[in-house]
């Protein structure tokens, strides 16, 4: 809607697909769909060094992959879920930014917007492993603005608190009352919410660099801190 060309990338190849499609059909937009993993180096090294020539300049990078798994303590908590967090929210964001962000320090222009957490902002009991690696974004996105120091790209994190997506649904392991429980009686943030905040910081004027944006359903007052209503929204 706003202009922009699409360069969508995502492991599910038929929705990856079908959401190209929806959007070149609603916004007649360029959509260019990218099957990748973000978790995977050499596949990410690959799918970037590969792309057209007419999609190789990317001028805004929106690093949105991301999950959690479970809220056992650590000490019950299985490796391989460790593991899928750390590699897919911290070791895929850098694999895609490192890959990325060559080409915008090189044209001296571009922009990174990480999509963190308010778990960076804070920690909770059975969310150890997912709230370090949102803090690490965290860091990330403030030493990666430190590293592009003195060139025009620019570096953004925004952090969402609550937010119903498939988020919960994940975390666990398709549980759907488990997950809708999350957001009972209260109203979380949409999909929708959160692109909006990430189009505000890619739309400010060129020397203007929003840092940090934290947002909240007001229902929620911090990282654990959530007013549930026993009667539907007003």
């Amino acid at each position: 809607r706003a202009g922009a060309r699409l360069l969508l990338a995502g492991r599910r190849r038929d929705r990856l697909h079908a959401v190209a499609g929806a959007l070149e059909t609603a916004y007649d937009a360029p959509v260019h769909a990218l099957v990748l993993d973000v978790r995977r180096q050499t596949q990410v090294e690959l799918a970037v060094a590969s792309l057209p020539e007419a999609w190789q300049r990317i001028d805004i990078l929106v690093n949105n992959a991301g999950l959690s798994r479970g809220m056992d303590p650590l000490h019950r908590q299985p490796v391989e879920d460790i593991d899928q967090m750390i590699d897919t929210n911290l070791k895929g964001l850098l694999y895609v930014t490192r890959a990325v962000v060559a080409g915008m320090a090189r044209r001296d222009h571009g922009h990174v917007v990480n999509i963190g957490s308010t778990a960076g902002h804070g920690v909770y009991p059975g969310g150890v492993v997912y709230c370090a690696a949102k803090h690490a974004v965290d860091a990330v996105t403030r030493g990666l603005k430190m590293d592009l120091h003195g060139t025009r790209v620019r570096v953004t994190s925004v952090d969402p608190g609550l937010t119903e997506t498939e988020f919960s649904l994940v975390r666990f392991s398709g549980d759907r009352a488990r997950a809708d429980a999350v957001y009972q009686g209260m109203q979380p943030l949409s999909a929708d919410d959160v692109a909006d905040a990430v189009l505000y910081c890619v739309t400010r004027p060129a020397h203007v660099n929003v840092a940090d944006l934290i947002l909240m359903p007001v229902d929620q007052s911090g990282t654990m801190m959530v007013h549930r209503r026993t009667g539907p929204a007003s």
